[in-house]
């Protein structure tokens, strides 16, 4: 049996990622050497938004 999930929750996780996402691009651009180092790790980034939207859907988060 599946939880039920608010859009309201949902939306609200979904700011913060967008905020936290946001927040990393700011500080990459305003310290350059941060810039380099998340370059390559920017896929990994993606990945762990899904994998937690995944966690969340599945009630072990």
């Amino acid at each position: 049996m599946r939880a039920e999930v608010d859009v309201e929750d949902l939306l609200k996780i979904v700011l913060v990622l967008v905020v936290v996402w946001l927040a990393l691009e700011i500080v990459g651009e305003v310290l350059g050497l941060l810039a380099g180092l998340l370059g390559p790790l920017r896929p990994l980034l993606g990945i762990l938004i899904v994998v937690l939207i995944v966690l969340w859907f599945t009630d072990r988060l």
